[in-house]
C-alpha cells in the first residue's frame, strides 16, 4: 500500500471525505457509519438523503449479513458478479437510514478496481462511494476534473485512474431487474 492510500485511509478514519478512482468514473468516499461524513458527501453532491448511497467493499464477505438473507441462487449470482462493475440492491437492516435513504435495501458493490478495494481493505470495511459530481451533472472521469469541480470540497484526491469503463456501475435488484 502506498503513502497516498495510507493518508486517504487516515482521513476516512477521522470522518473525512476523499475522492478516488473506480471502474468508470471517480467517486467520493466516506465512512458509512459516520453521519457527519455522509452529510458532507450529500452536501457536496447536493443530493437528498432519501435517495440513498452506494457502499463498496474489498470483498463479498463484507456484505455477508446482507447476502445471508438471500436464497442460495441469488447469493451465488451476486457473489459471482464481484469484483465487478455491478451494484446490487440487497436487503438491509444494519445500514443506517442515512445510507439506505427511503429504501429497505442497500446498494452494494465489490468494485473491479484494485485501488478502490485497497482503500476499503485499509479502512477495514465498506465505504460510501458515490460518483464525484454534483447531482445531475456529468461524473468526473479524471483526477483533473475532480480537482476543478470538487477539489476544494474534499479532504484529498487519491492519485489514480479509472479502469476506462464508459459509465458508472449498473444497478440491479436481487431479482435481476436493471435500475440503472
Amino acid at each position: 500500500m502506498n503513502n497516498h492510500l495510507r493518508l486517504a485511509i487516515q482521513y476516512l478514519q477521522c470522518g473525512g471525505v476523499v475522492a478516488h478512482a473506480c471502474e468508470g468514473v471517480w467517486g467520493i468516499a466516506c465512512d458509512p457509519w459516520n453521519e457527519f461524513a455522509v452529510d458532507r458527501v450529500l452536501g457536496i453532491k447536493q443530493r437528498p438523503k432519501k435517495q440513498g448511497l452506494i457502499v463498496i467493499a474489498h470483498d463479498s464477505n463484507c456484505f455477508s449479513f446482507e447476502l445471508s438473507r438471500l436464497t442460495d441462487a441469488e447469493g451465488a449470482r451476486i457473489a459471482d458478479s464481484w469484483p465487478g462493475h455491478v451494484t446490487w440492491l440487497l436487503p438491509s437492516i444494519r445500514f443506517p437510514e442515512w445510507i439506505t435513504g427511503s429504501h429497505s435495501t442497500v446498494a452494494a458493490r465489490v468494485p473491479d478496481h484494485l485501488q478502490a478495494r485497497q482503500l476499503c481493505e485499509g479502512f477495514g470495511g465498506p465505504l460510501v462511494s458515490t460518483s464525484a459530481n454534483v447531482s445531475n451533472e456529468p461524473a468526473a472521469k479524471t483526477a483533473e476534473q475532480v480537482a476543478s469541480t470538487l477539489g476544494h470540497l474534499v479532504d484529498m484526491i487519491v492519485p489514480g485512474a479509472t479502469n476506462g469503463a464508459h459509465s458508472a456501475s449498473k444497478i440491479f435488484t436481487v431479482d435481476g431487474d436493471a435500475i440503472r
